[in-house]
């Protein structure tokens, strides 16, 4: 390995070193306690090297959120080209957004539920290129082949989109943050839903 090559992979870890540090302690402290002072503490280097990857903490917050968005949206594009079947790409999609959060609380809390416009207003989302604006625009466009398919029933695209994807969210939060409820399995709870949700939108 060569001297560039050494050198692009120490950044390379250093910047993944900052970022899982930077989820850490959003989780624990909260996005007005975080500081890159906080962090900088955290991980033994002073804030000024940390500024060299990072403009502020919405940059660093923003560059963890795609990470996740990027997952996602793999995901999404692997069902598409394997599953022939739009309907079950799509189930299998809901399912997979909910493995994904009981398998990673810490990303999915930082994602969904550390600063609610990190992305921007409404506007600036729709209109930026980015992880997450473009795994929801993969999801709608197999929630639109659904329709197409015959398999759900026609009606505002956005609406249903939106609807299929935000739903599982309340099974996510309530397990992941009421930990002492007896619940059932969650890979059980998560089918029933996602099951019940298809089933009250098929044509």
């Amino acid at each position: 390995m060569g001297v560039k090559e050494k050198r692009h992979r120490h950044k390379e870890e250093f910047r993944r070193e900052i970022l899982n540090s930077a989820r850490d302690l959003f989780i624990d402290v909260g996005y007005e306690k975080f500081s890159m002072r906080r962090l900088a503490e955290k991980i033994d280097y002073s804030p000024t090297t940390i500024y060299h990857y990072f403009e502020n903490k919405d940059d660093l917050l923003l560059a963890i959120c795609e990470e996740v968005a990027e997952q996602f949206l793999a995901r999404l594009r692997y069902l598409r080209s394997v599953q022939s079947k739009p309907y079950e790409a799509l189930r299998q999609a809901m399912l997979y957004l909910v493995e994904f959060a009981f398998d990673n609380p810490n990303q999915y809390k930082v994602f969904f539920l550390t600063r609610p416009n990190i992305y921007g207003t409404q506007e600036e989302f729709m209109k930026r290129e980015s992880m997450a604006r473009n795994s929801y625009f993969e999801f709608r466009e197999i929630v639109q082949a659904c329709i197409k398919a015959g398999k759900l029933r026609r009606m505002d695209i956005d609406v249903l989109t939106q609807v299929l994807a935000t739903a599982p969210h309340g099974l996510i939060t309530m397990t992941l943050y009421q930990s002492s409820f007896p619940w059932a399995d969650q890979k059980v709870l998560a089918t029933t839903l996602v099951n019940g949700l298809l089933r009250g939108f098929q044509k």
